[in-house]
């Protein structure tokens, strides 16, 4: 399984998505769940299939509980005022104090698109002394926020 996708799932959910009703370690798991089970669903054939998509999906709901657990208001105000006014190439690294997790957050290019600014980004996350790397776009909309792509 990709966990990297996962993350970035994670990430642009608890970043983009903050007037959920839902609170963000349930967005997290059904998420990470959901494309744990699409991504196994490609490995093998039959019973084997079956039981590759049992254990993506447990996987992706460990791995996407874990992050929509961690990362609280605090880290996505920090992550979308780095987007915001960090120039390319300058990381912003903090650790929650709550959560104990840790992010080193780099836009690493800027461009416009449509006529909205965006930003490509790549967000090095530490959970309990392990490291993820998280990649993505995120473009601000007419209502000044930013949007993963």
């Amino acid at each position: 399984m990709n966990s990297r996708l996962v993350l970035s799932i994670g990430f642009s959910l608890s970043l983009f998505l903050t007037g959920c009703s839902m609170d963000k370690q349930t967005v997290g798991t059904g998420v990470g769940g959901a494309v744990g089970g699409v991504l196994a669903s490609n490995i093998g054939d039959g019973s084997g299939k079956t039981a590759a998509i049992i254990g993506g999906t447990l996987l992706g709901a460990i791995i996407g509980g874990k992050i929509g657990a961690d990362m609280d208001e605090l880290d996505r105000r920090r992550a979308a005022n780095t987007l915001e006014t960090y120039p390319t190439g300058r990381t912003n690294t903090w650790q929650n104090p709550d959560t104990g997790a840790s992010y080193d957050f780099t836009p690493t290019r800027t461009y416009n698109s449509a006529g909205q600014p965006c930003r490509e980004y790549e967000m090095d996350v530490y959970i309990d002394g392990r490291r993820d790397v998280v990649t993505g776009t995120a473009c601000r909309n007419s209502r000044g926020e930013w949007v993963n792509q």
